[in-house]
C-alpha cells in the first residue's frame, strides 16, 4: 500500500487497522413510540428564530420582514422565492419553526381541563398530591401497574380525583384546600378558599379592612372572594409537584410544561400569503400571531415602564385569550370585548377537526385521480363481475402497463394508436427515465424503440381490474372490483343481480369508478374486493348479489306446469343463455308425441348444469311463497322446488330459491361448489330472462286492476258492515257505555277498536281481491314470484286503500274537532278520520286525497330524518369498534392488545360462512340429501336390500365415526369402556354419543356403565381446548341419533324387525332409503367435517369494523315509527332507530320501559287478576258515581267562643278538590268533599 509523505503543516492522516463499524440498512422493529409535551427548551431548540416583530413588512419594497411572522427563514410561499434556513424552493422546503417567547405565561386552551384537575388533586401550598403517604402509596402501586390499560387507567385516575376533592386539608402541610373551578365568562381559574371555610375568610376581611376604607368597591365584592390561580402561580405550583407524583396525576412529562411559555411559530408554507394587485390576503393564523406579538410587546414594555398593574392584568387576559384563540377558536362563554369583530378565525383545531380537516378531509379521505363517475344503467349481458365503461372513460383514464417480450407487440400497437384513439396510450417511460408524452412527436419511432422493461401507460382495456363504488358506502360491498367491459355510448352498465350490495337503483343513481394502478393493487382488488368473492353479505352470511325483478318473473314463468317448448323455441332459449359460446347438451324431450316437447324445468336445470363437463350436481328442497303448506312435490301451487343432481324435479322457482336465502339455489352454489358457479348460473339466468322477456312479453295493462262483480259486492257489504260497526262503537263512547281495554282511558279504547275494524275491511276486501284475480294476472304473478309488490299493493290498486296514518295513528286534527272543515266538530267516522274506501283504479276522492298526502308525507320526512340520525350513529359506532379484529390464538384484540374477547362470537366461526339457520355451521339435512343423491346405492339385484345395515350396525358405524379425534373433547367422554373386541368398542360408542343425553332414554344403553363412569366425565367448554365447538359436536350427534330413529320408525312401518333381515328383498331396500350405507356415512363425517373446517374466522378479521357496518347499515331501512301492540291500544313501543340509538347510547331512562313478569301460579286467573289489579293504577274517574267541582272563594268557618259544638256550621268546614276524570271532561262529572273537623 503506497502512502504520501505528510507535509509539514498538517497532522498525519489517522489509519485504520479494521473498517469502522456501520450500521446496516436493514428494517427495524420500533418497539415504543412515546408522546408527550414539548417543554420551552424544545420549542426553542426546534424554532430558527425567535419571532418579535409585529410588522409583516418591510415597506416600500414590501419585502417579508426580518424577524416577522413572515420572515424567509420560516420558509416561503411564493415558487419564486427562497428559504433563507436551507436554500430551497417552496416545492422541496416544507417550511421551519420559529417560537415567541412569551413575557408571562398563559394557560394552555388545549389543556384547560387536564390543568384543572391536576390543581384539584395537589395542594394549593405545598403542591403535594391530597392523598395521605400509606394510601398514596397503594395507589401508586394501582397507577404503575403494567397490566392496567387506557380506559382503566383514566377510571382509577376519575377516583384519584374523587379522593383528592374529598380531603379538605393537606397532610402534608396542614394547608386549607377548597374547590378548584373555571370562572365564568373567562379562561381564569379561581380557589374558592374562603366560600366554605369562614374562620379563613374573616381572616382575610381583616387583612382588606385597610382598602375597604378607601375603596368603595372591594365591600361590595367581598361575597365572591376567591383564590386567584393565575397562569405564574400555576407555573409555580406545578414547579414543586414531586416527581414521585406524577404518576398518580396520570401524566407522561412535568406538568409545568402544560402552562405555555414558548409559542411556537408554524412555518410560512401552511399559512400562505395570497398576493394579489400589490396587496396580499394573510391567512387567518398570520393574523392571530401578529396580535400575540403586538400584546406580547405591549407586556414587555408595560413591565420595564412599570405601568399600573390594572393594565398590565388586562393586558395579561388579553394575550391569555390571543393566545387560545390561536389554538382553538372555538371558545364559547368568551366575553364580548375579547370576541374578535367579524368572521370567526379558525384555529390550528379547527383546521384539524372535523369533516372538512385535515384528518377526514385530506388524510383519510381526499380526491384521487385515475377516478370516473357518471350516470348507472342496467345491461343483462354483462357477467355479474362485469362492468360497462363508456370509451369516454376509458380514453381518459390510463394504466402503467411494463413492457415484457409476450405484451410488446401489444402495446406498440398501443403506442402508435396515439392518445386520441381507443385503444391507445398517453405516455411511454422509458427505463432511463424519460417520459415521452404520444400527443406529440413521431409515434412510430418511439413504438420502434420500444424495449422490454419500458412502461406504457395505455388506455383502460377489457379485463382491467377497477373499483366499483356508490355513496352512501354503508358497509363493506358497497365498493367491489369487477371486471372492465368498454362500451359505446356514455353509461356505466352493470348486471342488474349486483344491484342489491350497493342499494342502487336505474332512477338517475351515479356512481364512482376508480382505476387501481400497481399489479399488487389488482391483485388484491380482484381477490379479497372481487364481486364474485363477496356474493354473501358479511352481516349474516344471506347471498346479496342474486337474481332480482324481471329474472325472478321469468324463472317463475319458466317453470310453470304448463309451459312447454319445441325444439326450435328449447333450442333457442339454450343458446341465450351463453351467447351460443357455451356447449349445451338438451335432454330428452319430456313429451315425444305427437310432437317432441321439453318442459320450462328441463330448460332451467340447463341453467344449472348445461352440459355433461359441468360437474355441479345441485340438491335442494325448500318451501316457495305459493306453497300450499302440505304434500310436498306434489303441492296443488307446485309451490315446493326440489332439485336432485341439478335437475328440477318439481316447484315453481321464485324469490325464495333465486334471492338472498343461504338456503336457496345461489347459496347451494356459492357453499357447496364456488362463487364462480353460482355467478355463472347468474349471468346465464339473466341473458336468457331479457331475451325471453322481450320475446314472450310482460305488461300490465287496465285489466289487470278491473274488479271482478264479485268484488264489488264484496266489498261493498265489508264497508257497509264496517262503517256500522264503527258507528256503534262511537255511540257506545259517547254513552260512556264503551267497554275499556287494559290500560286505556275511554277515548284511547275507541280509537283501537275502530282501527282493528277498519284495518279488517282492507284485509277482507284484499283476500277477496286475490281469490278473484285470474291466475294470468300480472301484479298477481309479480306478487307471486317475489320480484316485486305484495298483496297489500294488489288490493290497494284494485279493491280498497284502507286506513291512512301519521305516527301510528289515524289523521289527526288539523282544524278545531275535526280534520278537515266538510265534516262536522267531533266527527270521528272513519271517512272523516283519513279512512280511503275507493281503490287506486276507482280513483281518490278530494278529501281522500288529501289524508293520502298526509301519510305520503311522513314518509317522506321520515326519510331525510333517519338518514342524518343513522349516518351520526353508524360513525360513532365505527369509530369505537374499527381497532377490533382476530388474533392467531383466535381471541379478539384492540389496539392496545387488551383482549376484548377469548373466543371471536365464543365459537371462532365466520358469520359469513355460515350455512344453516339461526347462525348454526352448517345444514346436515341439505348436506345428507347431497350424499344420498351423489354417493348412489346398487340394485336390489346385486344385493342392495343388504347394504344399509340394523339399526345396530348403523348405530355402531355412527359411534365410531364419532371417536374420531377432531370431536376428543367436544363431547363429555365417559371413560374407555372398551374392554376389547368389537362389542366393547360398540358399547364404549354408545356411551359417548347416548348417555351423554343424560336421561338413559335408549333402550341399548347399559345404565349401570353409565353411572359408574359419571365420575370421569370431563366437560369441554369452547374450542380451545378441541377441535370443534361442543355445541357443534353435540348437534351433529343429535341429528345422526335423529336420523337413526326415523331408520327405526321406517322398518316399524313397513312391519320389518328391527334386529333382523325382513323376508321381502324391496321392503329392506325401501326402508333403507331412510338409512345410511357406511360409505354413506363415511363420506357425510367427511364433508361435514372438512366444511366446518373451512368456516373459522381467518386471523387478522377486521371484526370490529364488520360488526358496526352490520348495525349500521340495516338501521338506514329502519323508520323512526313506533311499533303498535296488537291488543293494547296505549301501548306504543320505541322500535327502529330511536331505540337503537337508545341502546348504543346507554340511556339510563328509555322512552318505553317494559317489563314481562312470570307469575309463580301460572295458569290461575284469579291471582292474575289480583297481581294485575296491584300493579294497575286506578283513577278517581273509575270508581266515582258522580263527581262535583265546588268553587266557593273565601268560605271559612268560625266558631263562636262557648261549646264544644263550634259555630254557626256547626264546627265542620268543606274543601273543594277539582278532578278532571278524562282528558276532554266531556260528561263533566263532579264530586264534593266533606272534610269532618
Amino acid at each position: 500500500m503506497n502512502r504520501q509523505e505528510p507535509k509539514k503543516d498538517q497532522p498525519a492522516p489517522l489509519v485504520c487497522t479494521k473498517d469502522p463499524y456501520k450500521e446496516p440498512h436493514v428494517p427495524r422493529k420500533i418497539r415504543q413510540i412515546e408522546f408527550g409535551i414539548q417543554n420551552p427548551e424544545e420549542i426553542t431548540k426546534c424554532g430558527v428564530l425567535h419571532v418579535y416583530e409585529r410588522s409583516l413588512y418591510k415597506m416600500p419594497e414590501r419585502a417579508p420582514l426580518s424577524n416577522g411572522v413572515l420572515d424567509k427563514r420560516l420558509g416561503v410561499s411564493n415558487k419564486n422565492h427562497v428559504c433563507e434556513t436551507c436554500g430551497q424552493k417552496l416545492a422541496d422546503c416544507a417550511g421551519h419553526f420559529g417560537y415567541i417567547r412569551l413575557e408571562l405565561p398563559v394557560l394552555h386552551v388545549g389543556y384547560f381541563k387536564n390543568t384543572l384537575q391536576i390543581l384539584q388533586c395537589i395542594c394549593k401550598s405545598c403542591s403535594r398530591v391530597l392523598i395521605p403517604d400509606p394510601e398514596r402509596k397503594q395507589w401508586l402501586r394501582r397507577m404503575r401497574n403494567p397490566r392496567v390499560e387506557r380506559v382503566q387507567r383514566i377510571g382509577l385516575f376519575k377516583r384519584v380525583i374523587d379522593r383528592c376533592k374529598r380531603q379538605k386539608v393537606c397532610p402534608y402541610c396542614g394547608d386549607y384546600n377548597g374547590t378548584v373551578k373555571k370562572a365564568t365568562g373567562s379562561l381564569k381559574l379561581i380557589h374558592e378558599k374562603y366560600s366554605k371555610n369562614y374562620e379563613l375568610a374573616d381572616k382575610m376581611k381583616d387583612k382588606l379592612s385597610e382598602a375597604m376604607r378607601y375603596n368603595d368597591q372591594v365591600r361590595p365584592n367581598l361575597v365572591r372572594l376567591a383564590d386567584d390561580l393565575h397562569a405564574l402561580r400555576v407555573q409555580t405550583l406545578f414547579r414543586a409537584v414531586p416527581d414521585e407524583d406524577l404518576d398518580l396525576l396520570d401524566i407522561g412529562g412535568r406538568p409545568e410544561d402544560l402552562v405555555v411559555t414558548h409559542l411556537a411559530v408554524p412555518p410560512v408554507a401552511i399559512r400562505p400569503s395570497v398576493e394579489m394587485d400589490g396587496a396580499s390576503n394573510e391567512d387567518d393564523l398570520t393574523v392571530k400571531l401578529m396580535q400575540i406579538i403586538e400584546v406580547n410587546n405591549v407586556l414587555r414594555t408595560g413591565l420595564e415602564k412599570g405601568l399600573p398593574i390594572s393594565n398590565l392584568a388586562e393586558n395579561w387576559d388579553f394575550l391569555q385569550v390571543q393566545a387560545a384563540v390561536f389554538i382553538n377558536s372555538d371558545l364559547p362563554g368568551l366575553p364580548a370585548h375579547m370576541q374578535p369583530p367579524g368572521r370567526p378565525l379558525r384555529g390550528i383545531v379547527q383546521r384539524l377537526k372535523g369533516k372538512q380537516g385535515r384528518f377526514r378531509g385530506n388524510l383519510s379521505g381526499k380526491r384521487v385521480d385515475f377516478s370516473a363517475r357518471t350516470v348507472i344503467s342496467p345491461d343483462p349481458n354483462l357477467q355479474v363481475f362485469e362492468v360497462g365503461v363508456p370509451q369516454h372513460m376509458a380514453v381518459v383514464l390510463t394504466y402503467p402497463e411494463r413492457v415484457t417480450p409476450f405484451n410488446i407487440e401489444k402495446l406498440r400497437a398501443r403506442v402508435l394508436n396515439g392518445m386520441g384513439v381507443w385503444p391507445g396510450a398517453k405516455f411511454v417511460q422509458q427505463q432511463n427515465g424519460d417520459k415521452l408524452f404520444l400527443k406529440f412527436g413521431d409515434r412510430r419511432r418511439v413504438a420502434a424503440e420500444l424495449r422490454v422493461g419500458d412502461v406504457v401507460e395505455r388506455h383502460l382495456e377489457d379485463g382491467d381490474i377497477i373499483l366499483f363504488n356508490r355513496q352512501p358506502s354503508l358497509h363493506r360491498i358497497s365498493i367491489m372490483s369487477f371486471r372492465a367491459r368498454v362500451r359505446a355510448w356514455r353509461t356505466l352498465r352493470f348486471n342488474e343481480c349486483a344491484c342489491s350490495p350497493f342499494n342502487a337503483d336505474f332512477d338517475g343513481d351515479e356512481m364512482n369508478l376508480h382505476l387501481p394502478q400497481t399489479e399488487e393493487a389488482r391483485a388484491e382488488a380482484i381477490n379479497l374486493m372481487g364481486s364474485v368473492h363477496n356474493l354473501a353479505t358479511p352481516k349474516n352470511g344471506d347471498i346479496m348479489i342474486s337474481a332480482t325483478q324481471d329474472f325472478l318473473t321469468c324463472a317463475f314463468l319458466v317453470t310453470c306446469r304448463d309451459t312447454f317448448f319445441t325444439r326450435a323455441t328449447a333450442s333457442l332459449l339454450a343458446s341465450t343463455m351463453s351467447d351460443c359460446l357455451e356447449q349445451v347438451d338438451l335432454p330428452p324431450p319430456a313429451i315425444m308425441k305427437p310432437m317432441e316437447l321439453w318442459t320450462g324445468k328441463q330448460l332451467f336445470s340447463l341453467l344449472v348444469r348445461p352440459n355433461a363437463r359441468t360437474k355441479v350436481f345441485v340438491n335442494l328442497e325448500m318451501a316457495e311463497k305459493i306453497y300450499s303448506k302440505k304434500d310436498e312435490q306434489m303441492c296443488v301451487n307446485d309451490g315446493y322446488v326440489c332439485f336432485r343432481n341439478s335437475e328440477l324435479i318439481s316447484g315453481r322457482v321464485g324469490k325464495t330459491i333465486l334471492g338472498g336465502s343461504k338456503s336457496g339455489l345461489f347459496g347451494v352454489l356459492n357453499s357447496d361448489f364456488s362463487p364462480m358457479a353460482a355467478a355463472s348460473v347468474m349471468s346465464r339466468l339473466a341473458k336468457m330472462a331479457a331475451r325471453h322477456m322481450g320475446n314472450r312479453g310482460f305488461s300490465i295493462g287496465i285489466d289487470d286492476v278491473t274488479p271482478k262483480a264479485k268484488l264489488r259486492e264484496a266489498k261493498a257489504q265489508t264497508v257497509t258492515e264496517g262503517y256500522n260497526s264503527c258507528d256503534n262503537f262511537i255511540i257506545a263512547y259517547k254513552k260512556g257505555q264503551l267497554q275499556l281495554q287494559p290500560g286505556c282511558n275511554a277515548e284511547q279504547t275507541l280509537e283501537a277498536n275502530l282501527t282493528g275494524v277498519l284495518n279488517n275491511i282492507r284485509e277482507i276486501a284484499g283476500r277477496v281481491c286475490m281469490e278473484t284475480l285470474h291466475w294470468h294476472n300480472s301484479p298477481l304473478i309479480m306478487s307471486q314470484c317475489g320480484s316485486k309488490g305484495s298483496p297489500i299493493n294488489i288490493a290497494q290498486m284494485v279493491a280498497c286503500v284502507g286506513q291512512q296514518s301519521v305516527g301510528g295513528k289515524r289523521c289527526f286534527n288539523g282544524f278545531r274537532d275535526r280534520t278537515l272543515p266538510h265534516y262536522p266538530r267531533g266527527d270521528r267516522t272513519p271517512a272523516g278520520k283519513g279512512f280511503v274506501a275507493n281503490s287506486f283504479y276507482s280513483g281518490l276522492c278530494a278529501t281522500e286525497f288529501w289524508f293520502h298526502t298526509m301519510g305520503g308525507r311522513e314518509g317522506l320526512v321520515d326519510t331525510a330524518v333517519k338518514t342524518a340520525e343513522t349516518g351520526y350513529m353508524s360513525r360513532r359506532l365505527m369509530k369505537a369498534l374499527e381497532d377490533l379484529y382476530s388474533h392467531y390464538d383466535g381471541t379478539v384484540r384492540n389496539a392496545a392488545a387488551g383482549i376484548v374477547q377469548l373466543t371471536y362470537g365464543e365459537d371462532g366461526m365466520d358469520p359469513v360462512a355460515m350455512e344453516g339457520k339461526d347462525g348454526k355451521p352448517l345444514d346436515f339435512e341439505r348436506l345428507l340429501a347431497r350424499v344420498r343423491a351423489t354417493v348412489g346405492r346398487i340394485p336390489v339385484a346385486q344385493g342392495g336390500h343388504l347394504e344399509v345395515g340394523l339399526p345396530s350396525e348403523l348405530e355402531g358405524e355412527i359411534n365410531r365415526q364419532l371417536r374420531r379425534p377432531e370431536f376428543e373433547g367436544a363431547l363429555w367422554h365417559r371413560g374407555s369402556g372398551a374392554g376389547g373386541g368389537g362389542g366393547g368398542e360398540e358399547k364404549a360408542g354408545k356411551e359417548v354419543t347416548i348417555s351423554n343425553k343424560g336421561n338413559g332414554s335408549n333402550g341399548s344403553t347399559n345404565n349401570n356403565n353409565s353411572t359408574n363412569n359419571d365420575a370421569s366425565a370431563t366437560p369441554s367448554f369452547g374450542v380451545s381446548s378441541s377441535w370443534c365447538s361442543s355445541a357443534f359436536a353435540e348437534s351433529f350427534r343429535d341429528f345422526l341419533l335423529k336420523q337413526l330413529q326415523r331408520y327405526r320408525a321406517a322398518r316399524e312401518r313397513l312391519s320389518l324387525p328391527l334386529d333382523a333381515r325382513g323376508s321381502s328383498a324391496v321392503l329392506e331396500y325401501a326402508a333403507g332409503q331412510e338409512g345410511l350405507t357406511p360409505r354413506q356415512v363415511s363420506t357425510f363425517f367427511d364433508l361435514c367435517l372438512s366444511k366446518y373446517d373451512t368456516k373459522r374466522i381467518d386471523p387478522g378479521s377486521t371484526v370490529g369494523a364488520v360488526g358496526a357496518q352490520s348495525i349500521g347499515e340495516p338501521g338506514t331501512q329502519m323508520t323512526l315509527k313506533t311499533f303498535h301492540f296488537a291488543g293494547v291500544a296505549s301501548m306504543n313501543v320505541t322500535l327502529g332507530v330511536p331505540r337503537i340509538k337508545e341502546i348504543i347510547n346507554g340511556a339510563r331512562t328509555i322512552s318505553t320501559p317494559i317489563m314481562k313478569v312470570a307469575l309463580d301460579i301460572d295458569g290461575n286467573v284469579r291471582s292474575a287478576r289480583i297481581v294485575k289489579g296491584r300493579l294497575e293504577k286506578t283513577t278517581l274517574g273509575q270508581i266515582a258515581k258522580h263527581i262535583k267541582v265546588v268553587f266557593n272563594p273565601g268560605f271559612i268557618s268560625h266558631a263562636d267562643g262557648g261549646g264544644g259544638g263550634g259555630g254557626g256550621m256547626g264546627g265542620s268546614k268543606k274543601s273543594a278538590l277539582n278532578y278532571d276524570d278524562d282528558e276532554d271532561g266531556a260528561d263533566g262529572r263532579n264530586m264534593l268533599v266533606h272534610d269532618g273537623g
